[in-house]
């Protein structure tokens, strides 16, 4: 019996037809014996620390419901942080990451990674720096406007952990174009500088912010549409790619000296004309309020005078 399982053993190691049928059938006993599973569904394992990858199911699930959730509540920061991530690949956080290696200042960025915190830019010394620099600008702005660079999210949900940096660099750098631009958190400067970034980036957040321009009020619909979407192509798709400017090496340049290096024109100050506005709605109030009490002061002289008539003439 021995002797006839070893011939059969040599037999079989001569032949390459039973070898890969022996294969096939060892590798489809091992597969039964595997649980079933969906890789839809299936989420993989983490590429880098903190990374949360998604199962295709999950993806776009985040897509559509975030994406709606910032559409109609452009505060929400957390929506809006997730819904860039999720449609950041496969094409677009890519294009932005080799525009940072097509650059010797990008190649730099990506190689250093530098972290844009209050305790990295030292905000304390941002303020004593000479008015029109970059850093006082910038801190200026923050100060102005009641916000912190530490307030953003880390990026978990792209896959790739040199694209999850690029996310992140542009996630820190935006309170940079704020203060470049000079426009405001408010919902009209947040679109507004949005429809600037998708000009440059081409990031699909971006764009989709744009779309908030419809929750905005008519006179602001109207402005943006007149005045800052314009403002906003012109200058993001002839300006160089902002995500490649070491802002750190910056703080203490003319703020002028580097939007006109970039081909970033300021627009029209948004703060001033909404402050206009108000002004202007004010004495427009007052004034129909004064009309009002003299109006209803003449209408009381009147009835005062036709009520003394009517007793003298008794």
């Amino acid at each position: 019996m021995e002797v006839t399982l070893k011939r059969t053993a040599a037999l079989v190691a001569r032949n390459p037809l039973q070898q890969h049928a022996a294969a096939a059938l060892a590798a489809a006993q091992h597969q039964r014996r595997r649980p079933f599973s969906f890789s839809s569904l299936t989420r993989p394992p983490p590429n880098y620390p903190g990374h949360v990858p998604l199962s295709p199911v999950e993806r776009a699930a985040l897509v559509v419901g975030a994406g709606l959730g910032s559409l109609f509540n452009p505060y929400r920061g957390d929506l809006i942080a997730i819904f860039s991530e999720v449609t950041a690949t496969p094409y677009f956080i890519y294009r932005l990451r080799d525009a940072m290696l097509a650059s010797p200042t990008g190649r730099r960025i990506l190689r250093d990674r530098p972290r844009i915190t209050s305790t990295s830019l030292n905000l304390p010394r941002l303020r004593s720096l000479p008015e029109g620099t970059v850093g006082r600008t910038y801190v200026a702005w923050l100060d102005r406007e009641g916000v912190s660079p530490d307030t953003r999210a880390p990026v978990r949900h792209v896959d790739d952990e040199e694209c999850a940096y690029v996310l992140q660099r542009y996630r820190e750098c935006h309170d940079f174009y704020h203060a470049l631009t000079g426009l405001p958190v408010v919902r009209e400067g947040e679109v507004a500088l949005k429809a600037f970034e998708f000009a440059n980036t081409l990031l699909p957040m971006t764009g989709l912010s744009v779309f908030a321009a419809a929750t905005l009020k008519p006179s602001e619909r109207r402005r943006f549409r007149e005045i800052y979407l314009p403002w906003a192509l012109r200058n993001g798709l002839r300006a160089k790619e902002v995500i490649n400017v070491y802002w750190e090496e910056q703080l203490e340049r003319n703020v002028e000296d580097l939007r006109r290096e970039l081909g970033v024109e300021p627009p029209p100050d948004l703060r001033d004309i909404r402050k206009r506005e108000r002004e202007e709605r004010r004495k427009k109030k007052e004034a129909e309020a004064a009309a009002a009490a003299a109006a209803a002061a003449a209408a009381s002289t009147a009835s005062a005078a036709e009520a003394a008539a009517a007793a003298g003439s008794v």
